[in-house]
């Protein structure tokens, strides 16, 4: 990840729930991590002690399964881990009302006691130690509360209320990566998904306007602490246009870089000597639905495509959904531990 060549490709993955159970039967273990002895560790804060009330925010709208801790609300879909999101800010009219919108007491000191000792011992182990979450997002966060449509008629209709709901998520989310960066974490993952199949879901000047600087802010934040901090970002979909910019705002890692929507060996040429690339393995057609020769001969070509000189983690480009085959995830692994670069 700092751009100099491995001994072995790094490798990460993730299953849902049906494939950890899968899992869980074919090994009788429960950590797939550590059966598969992937080089990544995510630790988290404490859970809060003190959640806040959001409930006066539901009052008038459609009655909700849950509310998240940092006050949106969801009811349950019919399949997976699919859910519909309801969004309590949504028919805000002022932006005081949305600073006055209460947030997680993510930043209390209790949530962090022991996390520097808990990324510690698991450097002692020689993992690589990033955060799970929450995340340093900004734009995703923002419009969970607003609205998606709501925020992005924001940015052109109303900017004094798009301007509260993002400088409520910049200033938490830079303490946040504050906080992550003293605890000594190896990878801070920023990101935002803005990207969609063909392109951008936000044209390029309404990012680079609202979102970039802030990006910057909070990358500052943790840099400023650690320079060694190492920041990932995540978006799914299609984002060549604005690659130059994440990397000018100090990105080092890309992630997934979806074949589906991008080219990996295209972004390799051009950015390869200042970005990593993690993921590129496809989650929509390889992994499904392609056979197990197919998963093992493209894995090989984009380790020795892409991570000639470092700078790739090979992954599929989103949690393993239930239509994967273990004979595929076998595949992946195998194909990893084969080729040496």
């Amino acid at each position: 990840m700092r751009l100099e060549p491995p001994t072995k490709t790094p490798f990460y993955f993730t299953l849902c729930d049906s494939l950890v159970q899968e899992f869980e039967k074919r090994t009788g273990k429960r950590d797939y991590f550590d059966h598969f002895d992937m080089p990544f560790r995510d630790v988290s804060p404490e859970p809060t002690r003190n959640p806040p009330d959001y409930s006066r925010y539901f009052e008038d709208l459609q009655p909700v399964d849950e509310i998240s801790e940092w006050g949106v609300g969801y009811i349950r879909g019919s399949q997976y881990h699919f859910r519909r999101m309801v969004h309590p800010m949504n028919g805000f009219e002022d932006p005081d009302q949305v600073r006055s919108f209460p947030l997680p007491d993510v930043l209390e000191d209790y949530r962090w006691q022991d996390f520097a000792w808990r990324i510690g011992e698991i450097k002692e182990r020689d993992y690589v130690v990033m955060n799970a979450s929450p995340y340093i997002d900004i734009f995703e966060p923002a419009w969970y509360l607003r609205g998606f449509e709501q925020l992005l008629m924001d940015f052109h209709l109303n900017p004094p209320m798009a301007e509260a709901c993002l400088e409520r998520m910049t200033e938490i989310k830079c303490a946040l990566a504050r906080r992550y960066a003293e605890a000594g974490v190896d990878i801070l993952i920023f990101g935002d998904d803005i990207g969609e199949e063909r392109n951008m879901i936000l044209s390029p000047e309404t990012w680079r306007k609202w979102l970039k600087p802030r990006l910057r802010r909070a990358i500052q934040a943790a840099k400023q602490v650690n320079p060694d901090v190492i920041c990932y970002y995540h978006s799914d979909g299609n984002i060549d246009p604005v690659i130059p910019d994440l990397i000018e705002a100090g990105v080092e890692i890309l992630n997934p870089i979806q074949p589906e929507c991008m080219d990996p060996l295209g972004i390799k040429q051009h950015y390869g000597k200042e970005l990593t690339l993690w993921g590129t393995i496809g989650t929509q057609r390889l992994m499904p639905f392609g056979t197990a020769e197919e998963v093992k001969n493209t894995v090989k070509r984009t380790i020795r495509e892409l991570g000639y000189n470092g700078g790739l983690v090979i992954a599929p480009t989103h949690v393993l959904e239930p239509e994967v085959p273990w004979d595929n995830i076998l595949a992946l692994v195998e194909a990893i531990e084969e080729e040496i670069l």
